[in-house]
Protein backbone atom coordinates (compact mmCIF):
# COMPACT_ATOMS: atom_id res chain seq x y z
CA UNK A 1 0.00 0.00 0.00
CA UNK A 2 1.39 3.40 -1.54
CA UNK A 3 1.81 6.12 1.49
CA UNK A 4 1.70 9.95 0.65
CA UNK A 5 4.69 10.58 3.64
CA UNK A 6 7.44 11.89 2.92
CA UNK A 7 11.02 10.29 4.26
CA UNK A 8 12.45 13.83 3.93
CA UNK A 9 11.71 15.62 7.30
CA UNK A 10 9.46 18.77 7.08
CA UNK A 11 9.98 22.04 9.08
CA UNK A 12 6.62 24.07 9.10
CA UNK A 13 8.07 27.51 9.52
CA UNK A 14 4.91 29.52 9.44
CA UNK A 15 2.92 31.37 12.00
CA UNK A 16 -0.72 30.31 12.90
CA UNK A 17 -3.53 32.17 12.00
CA UNK A 18 -5.62 33.31 14.87
CA UNK A 19 -7.18 36.08 16.91
CA UNK A 20 -4.27 37.86 19.09
CA UNK A 21 -1.74 36.74 16.69
CA UNK A 22 0.74 40.10 17.29
CA UNK A 23 0.61 42.62 14.34
CA UNK A 24 2.18 45.79 13.73
CA UNK A 25 1.26 48.86 16.03
CA UNK A 26 -1.78 50.31 14.21
CA UNK A 27 -2.15 47.81 11.07
CA UNK A 28 -5.37 45.40 11.02
CA UNK A 29 -6.01 42.74 13.61
CA UNK A 30 -6.37 39.26 12.40
CA UNK A 31 -10.02 38.46 13.73
CA UNK A 32 -12.18 34.98 12.47
CA UNK A 33 -15.61 34.78 12.51
CA UNK A 34 -18.18 31.57 11.66
CA UNK A 35 -20.53 32.97 9.65
CA UNK A 36 -22.30 29.52 8.44
CA UNK A 37 -22.51 27.11 11.24
CA UNK A 38 -23.15 23.20 10.81
CA UNK A 39 -24.44 23.32 14.43
CA UNK A 40 -27.26 25.84 13.38
CA UNK A 41 -28.61 24.05 10.64
CA UNK A 42 -26.20 25.14 7.79
CA UNK A 43 -24.94 21.54 5.54
CA UNK A 44 -21.44 23.18 6.15
CA UNK A 45 -19.26 25.24 8.25
CA UNK A 46 -17.88 28.96 6.09
CA UNK A 47 -15.80 31.12 8.09
CA UNK A 48 -14.68 34.91 7.36
CA UNK A 49 -11.66 36.61 8.27
CA UNK A 50 -10.28 40.26 8.84
CA UNK A 51 -6.74 40.87 8.54
CA UNK A 52 -3.77 42.73 7.37
CA UNK A 53 -1.67 41.70 4.42
CA UNK A 54 1.46 41.48 6.34
CA UNK A 55 -0.27 39.09 9.10
CA UNK A 56 1.87 36.10 10.36
CA UNK A 57 4.46 34.91 7.38
CA UNK A 58 4.05 36.74 4.73
CA UNK A 59 6.32 37.79 1.26
CA UNK A 60 6.58 41.38 0.86
CA UNK A 61 5.86 42.11 -2.64
CA UNK A 62 7.69 45.59 -4.15
CA UNK A 63 4.46 47.47 -4.21
CA UNK A 64 5.14 47.61 -0.52
CA UNK A 65 8.29 49.61 -0.46
CA UNK A 66 7.51 50.93 -4.47
CA UNK A 67 5.41 52.89 -5.80
CA UNK A 68 5.37 51.48 -9.04
CA UNK A 69 6.19 48.05 -7.27
CA UNK A 70 4.73 44.51 -8.47
CA UNK A 71 2.00 43.82 -6.63
CA UNK A 72 1.91 40.02 -4.48
CA UNK A 73 -0.25 38.30 -8.12
CA UNK A 74 2.45 39.61 -10.19
CA UNK A 75 5.41 38.00 -8.41
CA UNK A 76 7.30 34.80 -10.10
CA UNK A 77 7.14 32.10 -8.00
CA UNK A 78 10.56 30.80 -8.73
CA UNK A 79 12.59 32.55 -5.85
CA UNK A 80 10.09 31.18 -2.99
CA UNK A 81 11.11 27.41 -4.22
CA UNK A 82 14.82 25.95 -3.44
CA UNK A 83 17.60 25.67 -1.59
CA UNK A 84 18.50 27.81 1.31
CA UNK A 85 20.77 28.27 4.09
CA UNK A 86 19.51 29.32 7.29
CA UNK A 87 21.35 31.40 9.17
CA UNK A 88 21.99 31.04 13.67
CA UNK A 89 22.07 35.04 13.88
CA UNK A 90 21.11 34.94 17.94
CA UNK A 91 24.59 36.46 18.96
CA UNK A 92 24.50 39.55 16.48
CA UNK A 93 24.11 42.62 18.34
CA UNK A 94 22.59 45.98 17.11
CA UNK A 95 21.68 44.50 12.99
CA UNK A 96 23.26 41.84 10.95
CA UNK A 97 26.40 43.41 9.05
CA UNK A 98 28.56 41.27 6.45
CA UNK A 99 30.78 40.06 9.25
CA UNK A 100 28.53 38.47 11.01
CA UNK A 101 27.74 36.17 7.81
CA UNK A 102 28.98 32.56 7.26
CA UNK A 103 31.04 31.75 4.35
CA UNK A 104 27.88 31.47 1.12
CA UNK A 105 28.66 29.88 -1.90
CA UNK A 106 26.28 28.94 -4.48
CA UNK A 107 23.12 29.52 -2.53
CA UNK A 108 20.27 31.36 -3.60
CA UNK A 109 17.91 32.31 -0.38
CA UNK A 110 19.53 32.95 3.04
CA UNK A 111 16.92 32.56 6.15
CA UNK A 112 18.55 34.87 9.33
CA UNK A 113 17.12 33.19 12.74
CA UNK A 114 17.03 36.02 15.14
CA UNK A 115 14.99 34.99 17.87
CA UNK A 116 16.01 32.70 20.77
CA UNK A 117 11.92 32.30 21.04
CA UNK A 118 10.03 33.59 18.36
CA UNK A 119 7.51 35.93 20.19
CA UNK A 120 4.02 34.44 19.30
CA UNK A 121 1.79 36.40 22.16
CA UNK A 122 3.11 39.79 21.80
CA UNK A 123 4.66 42.30 19.54
CA UNK A 124 8.14 42.85 20.22
CA UNK A 125 10.07 45.78 18.62
CA UNK A 126 13.10 44.90 19.71
CA UNK A 127 14.28 42.47 16.83
CA UNK A 128 17.05 42.06 15.00
CA UNK A 129 17.64 44.44 11.42
CA UNK A 130 19.62 43.52 8.26
CA UNK A 131 21.87 46.23 7.24
CA UNK A 132 21.88 47.46 3.83
CA UNK A 133 25.16 47.05 3.24
CA UNK A 134 24.27 42.86 3.89
CA UNK A 135 21.54 42.91 1.48
CA UNK A 136 24.13 44.57 -0.92
CA UNK A 137 26.83 42.13 -0.32
CA UNK A 138 24.45 38.91 -0.71
CA UNK A 139 22.76 39.91 -3.77
CA UNK A 140 26.37 40.29 -5.09
CA UNK A 141 26.93 36.75 -4.22
CA UNK A 142 23.54 35.87 -6.64
CA UNK A 143 20.86 35.41 -3.14
CA UNK A 144 17.21 36.28 -4.56
CA UNK A 145 15.72 35.77 -1.37
CA UNK A 146 16.29 37.33 2.52
CA UNK A 147 13.95 35.69 5.06
CA UNK A 148 13.59 36.96 8.74
CA UNK A 149 11.99 35.48 11.81
CA UNK A 150 11.47 39.00 12.53
CA UNK A 151 8.80 41.30 11.62
CA UNK A 152 10.79 43.24 8.87
CA UNK A 153 14.41 43.35 7.44
CA UNK A 154 14.52 47.15 8.53
CA UNK A 155 14.16 48.47 12.49
CA UNK A 156 10.47 49.20 13.59
CA UNK A 157 11.33 52.97 13.89
CA UNK A 158 12.94 53.25 10.12
CA UNK A 159 11.70 55.97 7.99
CA UNK A 160 13.64 55.15 4.96
CA UNK A 161 13.65 51.66 4.98
CA UNK A 162 17.71 51.07 3.59
CA UNK A 163 17.51 47.21 3.84
CA UNK A 164 13.84 47.27 1.56
CA UNK A 165 15.38 49.53 -0.73
CA UNK A 166 18.57 48.01 -1.45
CA UNK A 167 16.19 44.68 -1.64
CA UNK A 168 14.25 46.67 -4.54
CA UNK A 169 17.26 47.60 -6.22
CA UNK A 170 18.08 44.23 -6.92
CA UNK A 171 15.12 42.94 -7.51
CA UNK A 172 15.02 40.23 -4.80
CA UNK A 173 12.49 38.88 -2.24
CA UNK A 174 11.51 39.65 1.64
CA UNK A 175 10.07 36.94 3.19
CA UNK A 176 9.08 37.99 6.94
CA UNK A 177 7.81 36.38 10.16
CA UNK A 178 9.05 33.08 9.46
CA UNK A 179 9.25 30.63 12.80
CA UNK A 180 12.89 28.84 13.28
CA UNK A 181 12.86 27.91 16.86
CA UNK A 182 13.83 24.29 15.89
CA UNK A 183 15.73 24.45 12.80
CA UNK A 184 19.35 24.07 13.01
CA UNK A 185 21.46 26.00 11.03
CA UNK A 186 22.39 24.28 7.71
CA UNK A 187 20.67 24.08 4.00
CA UNK A 188 17.42 23.10 3.16
CA UNK A 189 14.75 23.28 0.31
CA UNK A 190 12.21 26.05 0.75
CA UNK A 191 8.73 26.47 -0.09
CA UNK A 192 7.00 29.46 0.79
CA UNK A 193 4.16 30.67 -1.75
CA UNK A 194 2.54 33.80 -0.99
CA UNK A 195 -1.19 34.14 -2.04
CA UNK A 196 -1.76 35.57 -5.73
CA UNK A 197 -3.55 39.22 -4.17
CA UNK A 198 -4.16 41.37 -7.14
CA UNK A 199 -2.91 44.65 -6.31
CA UNK A 200 -1.89 42.98 -2.52
CA UNK A 201 1.32 44.32 -0.96
CA UNK A 202 1.85 40.96 0.54
CA UNK A 203 0.93 38.11 0.45
CA UNK A 204 0.44 35.42 2.97
CA UNK A 205 2.60 31.75 3.46
CA UNK A 206 2.40 28.92 4.49
CA UNK A 207 5.76 28.10 4.30
CA UNK A 208 8.09 25.17 5.11
CA UNK A 209 11.74 23.65 5.18
CA UNK A 210 12.08 19.85 3.61
CA UNK A 211 15.79 18.62 4.38
CA UNK A 212 17.53 18.30 1.63
CA UNK A 213 17.72 14.74 -0.29
CA UNK A 214 21.00 14.24 0.40
CA UNK A 215 21.19 14.77 4.36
Amino acid sequence: MSSWRSTRRIWDISQVLRAGLPVWPGDTAFAFERTWRMDEGSPVNVGRMTMSTHSGTHADAPLHYAEDGLDAAGMELDPYIGTCLVVDARGVSGEVDVADLPHIESVDRVLFRTWDAFPHAQWRSDWLPIAAETVEWLALQGVRLIGTDAPSVDPQESKTMDAHHAVLKHDMRILEGLVLDNVPEGQYELVALPLKVGGGDAGLCRAILRELPDA
